[in-house]
C-alpha cells in the first residue's frame, strides 16, 4: 500500500500559504485497509520538522504538529503507510508547501502608485512600474505581490506565475490577497528588470450589471517584494517604494475588466516618471486558494456575416479571453467584440447580456486594436468575457486572412473530480454543458454569469454547492467563498446577497438577508462538513453562524406595514417570518408565476418559514456536533416550532397545498416540514400539479434543485419522467436546442424580452441527483460510502465516477432482457453499504464488483 494524491489545505504543493498547522491529505494506492501511518517533513536543509512515526489508524489526513513554522519556510513532506497485514509500503513521491509573509513586518515593500490624482469620472491608461538590479547566482527567489486593481508581473520580459487578474476578487476594504511565485528560473546573471502593469479590475473598473466603478477607491495601488537568496545563505529584498521608475505610456490605453481593452500596438512605456508611495489600510493576507489560470483553447470557424464582418465561431460558450497573431501591411484599426449568441439576420448580438440607458450600455466586451506594421501578436491581459462568438471588423480584412485567432478559457484551477455517461446524449451534454457554466463562472468567487453581473450572489452558490462538489475539487475555492461572505456580515448578524458587494446596486439592501441567498454561510459550510469530513469550517464561522441564526430568530413574529395578513392563532404567528424583503422562490416559468416587483418588496411568509425551520434544523446539528448543546437545544425548538407555524400558514387559503405550483409542494416535502396527512396529500397533488403541465418543470431557482429528490421519494419512476421532458421548461431542452452552457431562464433567448444569460450554472443543480440518486453514489462519513442506484426510465445505463476526498468510488448500471448488471469500484482503505433493488443491504470493502438482479425485481414508472 503507497500513499498518492498527496495535498496540503486541499492544495496541491501549494506556496504561500498562512495556515501554519495545516492539514496533510492522502489517499491509498493498493491495499485493502490501512492499518498505520507514518508521516515526515523536513525544511529545504533536510532538517526533520515532524516525524510522527508509526502511527495506528485508518485516517487519511493528519494535522502538522512539528516544530512551529515561520514566514517562508518551506516544507517537503512523505508519508509510508502500512495496510491490512501490517505490511509496510514504500514510501510516498514528496510533496511540498510553503508558508508565506505572516507577519506585517514581513512586508518591507511600500504601496505605490501612479504619479497622478485620479479623477472618478475619467478612465486611465495601466500604469508600468519598473525596477532594474542587478544579480548573480541566487539560488532561490520568491516574489510577493498583491494590488488594489490587478496586475501582471513580469522579470526579463516573462511572465511571472500563472495567475490571470491576480490578486483576485475580495472586500479590498477589509481583506486583499497577495500571490506568492518561485521566480527562480527567471532571473539571470547581470542585470535584471522587473516589472508590472497594473489596471482598474474589480476595485475601481465596472462591477455589477451596470458597470458601477470606484467601489473600492480611486487609487490603484502595487505591493511588490522580491526577495533573493545566495549560496551563502545571505539575501537581498527588491522592494517598491519611490524609486521606482513610473509611465501612463504604455500600449494599453485602456482597461476594464468587463469592457475590455484599447490597445496601441505601436507604443512602448517609457518610464520617464517615478511611482508616488502611497498607504493601504488592509495587510494583504494569503487566499490559500487555487489560482485563476489559463485553461482550454479554441480555434474558431471563420464566416463572414450579412453586414461584411468576420465572425469567429469557437463552438463552446465560455469565459476567457482572445489571443491572435496575423501581419500587417499598413498601421490600422480592428475592433473585436463578443458574446453568446447572433440576431436573426445572422449579427453578432449583445443585447442579451447588456443593460442600456440613454447614458449608458454596458458590458462592452470589445478589445480595439491598433496595430503596427509588421508583426502583431497580442493576448487580453486584465478583461475576460462570456462569449462563444467574436465578430472582427477592421479597416481592410484582408490583413487578416492568415491572421491566427485562439479563445482562451480562464477560471479557478478547479480540477475536475466527477464524470457522469449514460445512454441519453442529452443528459450528457447537459452535464457538459454545466461543466462548463461552472468553468465560465468560477473565478476566484461563484459568479451568477461571466457577462452582465458577474455577482456573487450567495443563492446561486448555495444551491449550486453539492453539484460543484461532485464535479470539481473545489473545497479551498469555496471555503475562501465562505471567508468572503463572513468578511460582510453585518453587527445584528445579517449575511448578505452578493458577496463581495462590489457593484450592488443601493436599492438592493433590503434584500440582504434573504432565505435562500444569505442562508449559504449556514448551508455551505454544513455541506463542506459532510462532503469533506472537515468540521474545522463549522469551528472557523460558528460565532458568525450563531449571529445568523440570531438575526433569524428575531424575524419571527416581527409585523411590519408590508407584512402579509397571517390569520392564524397568535401561537403560531409568534414564529412566523412575515417581515423582510425577499426573493421567495424566484424566477418560476412566466406561465407558472410571472415575476413582479412586488416579488421583491413584499414578504414571502411560506418561503421565509419554511427556510427558517429548515436553517434552524442545521444549526441544531452543527451546534451538538461542536458540543454546544445548549445552543442545539434552542435551534431544535425553533425548528419545531416554525415547522408549526408553517403547516398553520399552509392552512390558509391563500397558501394552500392545493396548488399547481411545484415548489410550493416540493419545498414542504423536501425540508419535511408537514404531518403525515399533509405530506400524503402533497405528494398526491404534486403529482396531479405535473400532470396540469405536462410533465415539465414549473419550479423556480430555489425548488429546481429539489424536485427529483422528493418525486423519487414518492417513485422513482416520476423522477425520470421529468428528468426525459425534451420540452421547454425542462433540462434537456437546452441541449437538444444546442446549447452548450446553462441558460439563466428556462426560455433561453426569448425569456424577458432576450435579456436573459445564456451562461448561468443554477439549473444544472440537477446534476447532483444524477451521482447521488441515479448512479447512488453517496459519502457517508469518513472513509464510508453509500452506493444506492436506481435505475429507470428509459435509460439503458448509466454511470458515474467520483474523485473524492477519500478516493476515487464509481458505480455503474446497464439494463438488458436478462436483467440489470450493476458495477462498482470502492477506493482502497474505504468501504461500503450497497443497497440494490430486489436485495437486501450488504457490505462491502475497497475493490472492484459486479452484481446482477432480476428484471422483475426492478420499478419503473410509465
Amino acid at each position: 500500500m503507497r500513499a498518492v494524491n498527496l495535498k496540503t489545505e486541499y492544495l496541491r504543493d501549494p506556496m504561500g500559504i498562512d495556515i501554519v498547522e495545516p492539514r496533510l491529505f492522502w489517499n491509498c494506492g493498493g491495499g485493502t485497509v490501512q492499518n498505520a501511518y507514518q508521516i515526515v517533513c523536513r525544511d529545504d536543509s533536510g532538517r526533520i520538522l515532524w516525524d510522527t512515526g508509526k502511527v495506528s489508524g485508518s485516517s487519511m489526513r493528519a494535522v502538522y504538529s512539528g516544530s512551529p513554522l515561520k514566514s517562508r519556510t518551506r516544507v517537503l513532506w512523505k508519508v509510508r503507510l502500512w495496510d491490512e497485514t501490517d505490511s509496510q509500503g514504500g514510501w510516498s513521491d514528496e510533496a511540498s508547501f510553503e508558508i508565506g509573509l505572516l507577519s506585517p513586518s514581513d512586508w518591507k515593500a511600500s504601496w505605490i502608485t501612479g504619479d497622478y490624482k485620479a479623477d472618478p469620472k475619467k478612465r486611465y491608461p495601466a500604469d508600468c512600474f519598473r525596477k532594474r538590479f542587478a544579480c548573480r547566482g541566487a539560488v532561490k527567489a520568491r516574489l510577493y505581490a498583491s494590488a488594489c486593481g490587478v496586475y501582471e508581473g513580469c522579470i526579463n520580459g516573462r511572465k511571472a506565475g500563472n495567475f490571470v487578474l491576480a490578486p483576485g476578487v475580495t472586500d479590498y476594504k477589509k481583506r486583499i490577497q497577495y500571490q506568492t511565485y518561485d521566480v527562480t528560473e527567471l532571473l539571470k546573471d547581470g542585470e535584471n528588470e522587473l516589472t508590472f502593469q497594473l489596471a482598474d479590475g474589480w476595485y475601481r473598473g465596472s462591477t455589477g450589471a451596470w458597470g458601477l466603478r470606484n467601489q473600492y477607491g480611486t487609487e490603484t495601488k502595487l505591493l511588490a517584494q522580491l526577495e533573493l537568496t545566495f549560496p551563502d545563505g545571505s539575501g537581498e529584498t527588491i522592494a517598491s517604494d519611490g524609486s521606482w521608475e513610473w509611465s501612463s505610456d504604455g500600449p494599453i490605453r485602456f482597461a476594464d475588466n468587463k469592457d475590455g481593452e484599447i490597445v496601441d500596438a505601436g507604443r512602448e512605456p517609457s518610464y520617464s516618471g517615478k511611482a508616488r508611495v502611497t498607504s493601504c489600510g488592509v495587510v494583504p493576507s494569503a487566499s490559500d486558494n487555487v489560482p485563476v489560470t489559463e485553461h482550454e483553447q479554441f480555434t474558431p470557424v471563420r464566416t463572414k456575416t450579412p453586414s461584411g464582418k468576420l465572425l469567429l465561431d469557437f463552438g463552446q460558450n465560455m469565459a476567457g479571453y482572445i489571443r491572435f497573431s496575423f501581419r500587417a501591411e499598413r498601421t490600422g484599426k480592428m475592433i473585436l467584440r463578443f458574446g453568446e449568441m447572433l440576431d436573426e439576420n445572422g449579427e453578432l448580438t449583445q443585447k442579451n447580456i447588456q443593460c442600456s440607458s440613454r447614458k449608458k450600455t454596458t458590458p462592452l466586451q470589445r478589445i480595439i486594436y491598433r496595430c503596427r506594421k509588421g508583426l502583431n501578436v497580442y493576448k487580453t491581459r486584465f478583461a475576460v468575457f462570456g462569449f462563444r462568438y467574436c465578430e472582427v471588423s477592421a479597416d481592410d480584412l484582408s490583413d487578416l486572412e492568415d491572421a491566427e485567432f485562439t479563445a482562451v478559457a480562464v477560471y479557478s484551477d478547479l480540477r475536475r473530480t466527477g464524470f457522469f455517461k449514460s445512454s441519453n446524449a442529452l443528459l450528457d451534454q447537459f452535464v457538459e454543458s454545466t461543466v462548463w457554466s461552472a468553468r465560465s463562472n468560477f473565478l476566484d468567487i461563484p459568479t451568477d454569469c461571466p457577462t452582465r453581473e458577474r455577482h456573487g450572489w450567495t443563492g446561486d452558490a448555495q444551491i449550486f454547492f453539492d453539484t460543484a462538489g461532485w464535479l470539481f475539487d473545489c473545497a479551498a475555492f469555496f471555503r475562501k467563498y465562505v471567508q468572503d461572505m463572513y468578511d460582510w456580515q453585518r453587527k445584528d448578524g445579517c449575511l448578505p446577497q452578493i458577496v463581495p458587494e462590489g457593484g450592488v446596486d443601493f436599492y438592493m439592501d433590503a434584500m440582504n438577508g434573504s432565505v435562500g441567498w444569505a442562508d449559504a454561510g449556514i448551508l455551505i459550510p454544513y455541506r463542506f462538513w459532510k462532503r469533506y469530513g472537515d468540521r474545522s469550517i463549522l469551528e472557523k464561522y460558528y460565532k458568525g453562524m450563531k449571529k445568523y441564526a440570531r438575526f433569524m430568530i428575531k424575524r419571527c413574529g416581527k409585523h411590519t406595514l408590508l407584512s402579509k395578513p397571517l390569520r392564524i392563532p397568535h401561537g403560531y404567528r409568534k414564529y412566523a417570518v412575515n417581515a423582510g424583503q425577499s426573493y421567495g422562490e424566484w424566477a418560476e416559468p412566466a406561465d407558472v408565476h410571472p415575476n413582479k416587483w412586488t416579488d421583491m418588496v413584499l414578504p414571502h411568509p411560506e418561503v421565509s418559514t419554511a427556510y427558517t425551520s429548515f436553517v434552524m434544523g442545521h444549526m441544531a446539528e452543527i451546534a451538538a456536533e461542536l458540543g454546544e448543546e445548549a445552543d442545539s437545544d434552542l435551534y431544535r425548538e425553533y425548528a419545531r416550532q416554525v415547522r408549526r407555524s408553517y403547516q398553520a400558514i399552509r392552512s390558509l387559503p391563500e397558501f394552500t397545498l392545493d396548488t399547481d405550483r411545484q415548489a410550493m409542494l416540493v419545498r414542504p416535502l423536501y425540508m419535511g416540514l408537514l404531518d403525515t396527512e399533509g405530506r400524503k396529500y402533497a405528494q398526491e397533488r404534486l403529482v396531479k400539479a405535473l400532470d396540469h403541465y405536462g410533465w415539465r418543470l414549473g419550479t423556480g431557482f430555489l425548488s429546481t434543485p429539489l424536485i427529483l429528490d422528493v418525486l423519487s421519494e414518492i417513485d422513482i419512476g416520476y423522477a425520470y419522467r421529468l428528468l426525459e421532458n425534451e420540452e421547454m421548461p425542462g433540462w434537456l431542452f437546452m441541449p437538444k436546442h444546442g446549447a452548450t452552457t446553462i441558460w439563466e431562464s428556462w426560455e433561453g433567448t426569448e425569456a424577458q424580452n432576450g435579456i436573459a444569460s445564456l451562461n448561468h450554472y443554477s439549473k444544472g443543480t440537477v446534476c447532483a441527483w444524477l451521482f447521488e440518486t441515479m448512479c447512488g453514489i453517496r459519502i457517508d462519513g469518513e472513509n464510508h460510502f453509500l452506493l444506492s442506484p436506481k435505475p429507470g426510465g428509459s435509460f439503458t445505463y448509466a454511470g458515474a465516477s467520483y474523485d473524492s476526498i477519500y478516493g476515487t468510488v464509481a458505480c455503474r448500471w446497464e439494463r438488458s432482457d436478462a436483467g440489470v448488471r450493476y458495477t462498482a469500484e470502492i477506493p482502497p482503505n474505504t468501504s461500503a453499504r450497497v443497497e440494490l433493488p430486489g436485495m437486501e443491504p450488504f457490505e462491502v470493502k475497497a475493490g472492484k464488483y459486479e452484481w446482477m438482479a432480476e428484471t422483475e425485481k426492478m420499478t419503473q414508472k410509465k
